[in-house]
């Protein structure tokens, strides 16, 4: 039995190894922080879970802080919300506007895709509904590689930027082996588009 799990995880590893390299290979040179972002006419905020009153939880505040950054520094000058209207959590494309105006951000320059359900979705539909081609998305470092490439191989010349977070170390932990298990589908999806 435990000669089984070690042939598993060994397997588990081989099968995730190669697409994560692949992922910060295609987002290499293409991720930054506030300070060195590039500019681009629009950041793509991908969603994330809300907290039952509505209000965006850790993860989801770090990106939209990000992002407020991004536009105070001239940066940007639009922001594309993405992610789940309809959500088990709450409707993230609410809570994301509401937390934006709250913080000074003008409505004018907020669009919206209540539908953007995965990251592969959120950068095709920025493409392909907003017209979006040059851009910069936001996200934690650990989602960040995947972002990138996913809105690069859609077409869109994308930089990332590093995201914050001040979330507890499970929250992290769970994140990490997330995209550490993500990779291999988005690597299938580049390869299949």
């Amino acid at each position: 039995m435990a000669k089984a799990g070690v042939l598993l995880a060994g397997g588990l590893a081989l099968v995730t190894a190669g697409p994560n390299a692949t992922m910060w290979t295609l987002s290499s040179g293409h991720r930054s922080d506030v300070a060195a972002a590039p500019s681009a006419p629009v950041v793509i905020v991908p969603g994330a879970r809300v907290a039952p009153d509505g209000t965006p939880m850790a993860y989801l505040r770090g990106r939209l802080d990000v992002a407020i950054e991004l536009v105070e520094a001239g940066k940007v000058g639009g922001i594309l919300l993405s992610g789940d209207a309809g959500g088990s959590s709450g409707d993230e494309i609410v809570s994301m506007t509401r937390y934006l105006l709250d913080h000074g951000i003008d409505p004018a320059i907020v669009r919206s895709d209540g539908v953007g359900l995965s990251t592969r979705e959120t950068c095709e539909r920025a493409k392909s509904m907003f017209g979006v081609d040059r851009a910069i998305i936001v996200s934690q470092y650990q989602h960040l590689p995947r972002a990138v490439a996913l809105c690069r191989a859609a077409g869109i010349e994308a930089d990332g930027v590093v995201a914050y977070c001040e979330c507890r170390q499970i929250t992290e932990v769970r994140n990490n082996v997330r995209e550490w298990l993500a990779a291999p589908k988005a690597a299938a999806e580049m390869l299949l588009r």
